[in-house]
């Protein structure tokens, strides 16, 4: 069974849902990113996003597109992210699957069955890919099924429902249910329609819905932790790592805690 749907299947019998924080691979370097990855996981995530820097982002706020950027000026190839997760994921006990952030130019360059191999052989489970439209996925989500690779669309509020049918069946391991209009980012509040957003969901798929773009406080995963199967935070850790330029150890203790207290607000 593919490690998302093993741990989903866990969390649900447990009745607890996911927290899924993103942090960018690279950022400042690829050699931090080793260490990262073991802080964050310790810290309690249950599973991670790997943003994947891209010259173009798509839907990324002001923080992750600076993350990127700092992360490219290091000269970041695709090979280095890749060799940095398949040692984080050949060590002994590691447990949390790893779900890549990429944009479909990046797998489409390399060739896509050829980065599901390599993100495989990397140790990643699934790829979030935000700027595939559904009706051009066919193709990518049977390339992924056959080699048991899932594939994570977004689901917008201003998703019709008939779209959103679409792209739930399309996807695989969990449903990526952004919560609010606009680019990634720490928000005061999440929005008051996103309860229903999530029950009509709820009505087309029994994947688990994962809510993120603007959750970034503890009390917001207590908003979200009755209502969603897992919860996403990126900027607001992402954030945390500009400080690893200058002080890395510093930025490493400021993720963790900041993963740990949100990881909390799920208990």
């Amino acid at each position: 069974m593919n490690p998302i749907d093993s741990l989903f299947q866990r969390l649900r019998a447990a009745k607890r849902a996911a927290f899924m924080p993103f942090v960018t691979a690279g950022d400042p370097d690829i050699t931090f990113t080793r260490e990262l990855l073991p802080a964050v996981a310790e810290a309690g995530a249950d599973l991670m996003e790997i943003g994947f820097p891209f010259s173009d982002p798509i839907a990324d706020g002001p923080v992750i597109q600076a993350s990127y950027t700092r992360a490219l000026a290091q000269k970041l190839k695709l090979a280095d992210v890749f060799a940095a997760l398949r040692d984080t994921t050949a060590r002994p006990g590691w447990s949390a699957p790893l779900v890549s952030m990429a944009s479909y130019s990046l797998m489409f360059k390399m060739g896509p069955a050829a980065f599901i191999d390599a993100a495989k052989a990397a140790g990643v489970s699934g790829a979030v890919v935000p700027d595939v439209p559904v009706e051009e996925a066919e193709e990518l989500s049977k390339l992924a099924a056959d080699r048991d690779f899932k594939l994570v669309l977004l689901v917008t509020p201003t998703t019709s429902p008939q779209r959103a049918e679409k792209v739930v069946k399309a996807c695989g391991g969990f449903v990526y249910v952004v919560s609010v209009v606009g680019i990634t980012g720490a928000r005061e509040a999440l929005p008051s329609a996103l309860r229903e957003q999530l029950t009509r969901l709820r009505t087309m798929t029994d994947l688990p819905l994962c809510v993120g773009f603007g959750v970034s406080r503890p009390e917001h995963v207590r908003e979200l932790k009755d209502i969603a199967d897992g919860v996403i935070v990126g900027s607001a850790v992402v954030k945390k790592l500009e400080a690893a330029g200058t002080d890395r150890a510093k930025a490493l203790a400021d993720v963790k805690q900041l993963v740990s207290e949100l990881r909390g607000a799920l208990n």
